[in-house]
């Protein structure tokens, strides 16, 4: 389950620079990524679809009552709501269906601003390129409730360099920790 560990530099517009390594994306290994966020980390992180002109951030109420797959999608269960993103291979619907469905693209990423990041979070795009998921990891310049911390709390990163560790085989990278804050684009 490793990924390459160089990255891309890309500048998204609205969004600013972005740090991109990308993850495979075989059923097992996503499977694992989303195992791994939604019951590690659930009560630390928000998640939902950024695109120009949205922006659901939700927070999870609490830990995943249960994380199962069917038929390519797998389900993060938290009891009143739940939510299924494709995974795997869809067959229900057609190969066609089932190839646009699917998450063809999956990535860590950091957003950097005036050369130190402020963001950092995991994205999943599917096979027409459009956005599935975004999760944002734990940032040491806000807190769960995303209000300002200050000063930083460069030990909320734990949740990013185990990601980078187990996806990546990437150990920690000082320049995570040369932020000054966060800035909203």
């Amino acid at each position: 389950m490793t990924a390459s560990p160089s990255y891309t530099v890309v500048e998204e517009p609205g969004t600013g620079t972005l740090h991109l390594w990308p993850l495979p994306t075989d059923e097992q290994t996503l499977l694992s990524l989303i195992t791994d966020i939604f019951e590690k980390y659930w009560a630390h992180i928000h998640f939902g679809v950024l695109v120009q002109g949205a922006a659901w951030e939700v927070a999870a109420p609490n830990a995943p009552k249960k994380i199962a797959m069917y038929d390519g999608y797998v389900t993060v269960d938290f009891g009143r709501w739940h939510f299924h993103l494709c995974i795997g291979e869809h067959t229900a619907g057609g190969p066609e269906l089932g190839r646009i469905r699917r998450c063809a693209r999956a990535e860590l990423y950091r957003i950097v601003h005036d050369g130190s990041p402020t963001s950092w979070g995991v994205r999943m795009f599917n096979g027409r390129g459009e956005q599935l998921i975004t999760v944002m990891l734990p940032n040491p310049f806000l807190t769960d409730t995303q209000q300002i911390l200050s000063p930083p709390d460069f030990d909320r990163l734990a949740a990013w360099d185990d990601l980078r560790a187990t996806y990546l085989g990437l150990p920690p990278d000082p320049f995570d920790r040369t932020g000054k804050g966060f800035r909203h684009t």
